[in-house]
């Protein structure tokens, strides 16, 4: 693996942790090692990284109010409540309350 570091925010999504889960369960029961699971954790933070940032193509639109912000180690962090979310098939979700996680566009080491 390169010297680059990718961001782990990922491994919080329910493939990430189920992996991480599994690979627990292997390295409980002697069946592998823990440093191939930290090997294999950080090719799924590469690959998730890259699959995202060249796949992905929707879009979207939301509106809100701002609950929230913060800026701590070139991370931001908004909390929005009331907010409404236009797809790019036109169809509109609700939610009371998310979470946004901004980070720098370049990989860290970059």
């Amino acid at each position: 693996m390169s010297d680059l570091n990718y961001y782990e925010i990922y491994r919080k999504t329910s493939v990430g942790s189920t992996l991480m889960d599994t690979l627990d369960e292997l390295i409980s029961n002697r069946r592998m090692e823990p440093q191939l699971a930290i090997k294999i954790m950080q090719n799924f933070d590469k690959a998730l990284a890259d699959v995202i940032s060249e796949k992905v193509k929707a879009r979207l639109t939301f509106k809100g109010h701002l609950d929230t912000y913060r800026f701590c180690d070139d991370v931001w962090t908004f909390i929005i409540k009331d907010i409404n979310f236009k797809m790019d098939n036109s169809q509109n979700l609700t939610a009371d309350k998310i979470k946004i996680v901004s980070n720098n566009s370049s990989r860290p080491g970059n």
